[in-house]
């Protein structure tokens, strides 16, 4: 499965404005994926008030162009201006089944502090990004082999809350920056452990025993079910 990022030539040099071709040529590659193709993310940038005035002033500008997407398509929206993240934001994305993106990031709210706000889960599926602090990890290495800071506390949480999303019935994709904790596959590794181990003995059901799994999502990368995909 593959999660693309719509090019920056529409999110931040447009702004989503006159993109229509760009957009076009843009999905045209990306359906070239067939079924591997996974949810596309528009992710925006930091905007000051020059920018846009507030949240309202974006809205104006995001929601024509949600109403244009392609329903056979599955969409993302990442901001990263944490003043944005109220109701009538979320409200335009749950109107156009387009997910939220739940982030990592130093600036950004915990993740269970979304859901004590509103509920943050606008999609038939989740789209969640770590991203940690890219500039602390690249002050003390720029070698990706190894972890370099210890993310299982907040890896834990994490895991918390995507279990309850599980329950919901809804696909959760989880992607890894490098720069989360430097070494994104022994990272994902760590998060699939942390998710599964206090999950109940599966032999009594006459399920695949959870070595069996572990052995499986070691090999590809992926969990079927209940949390969805990790992309690395």
């Amino acid at each position: 499965m593959f999660a693309a990022k719509v090019p920056q030539i529409i999110t931040h040099e447009k702004v989503l404005a006159d993109c229509v071709a760009e957009f076009k040529q843009f999905l045209d590659v990306m359906d070239c994926l067939g079924e591997k193709l996974g949810p596309l993310l528009l992710q925006f940038g930091y905007f000051n008030k020059k920018a846009f005035v507030g949240i309202n002033d974006f809205l104006a500008r995001l929601r024509p162009f949600l109403k244009k997407l392609p329903k056979d398509h599955k969409f993302a929206v990442e901001i990263r201006n944490k003043n944005w993240l109220v109701p009538q934001f979320v409200e335009t994305l749950r109107e156009r089944g387009v997910a939220l993106a739940l982030i990592e990031q130093s600036w950004m709210p915990r993740p269970s502090q979304w859901f004590d706000k509103f509920d943050p889960i606008t999609a038939d599926f989740t789209y969640v990004r770590w991203l940690g602090d890219r500039k602390g990890i690249e002050e003390q290495t720029k070698t990706w082999d190894k972890v370099i800071v210890d993310r299982r506390t907040e890896l834990s949480e994490w895991a918390d809350i995507l279990g309850k999303v599980s329950k919901r019935r809804e696909t959760a994709r989880a992607k890894r920056k490098r720069r989360n904790e430097s070494c994104a596959p022994i990272a994902a590794t760590k998060y699939i452990h942390d998710h599964w181990k206090n999950r109940r003995n599966p032999r009594r059901h006459g399920e695949t025993s959870e070595n069996d799994q572990w052995k499986q999502y070691e090999d590809n990368g992926e969990i079927s079910e209940p949390l969805g995909q990790i992309v690395c």
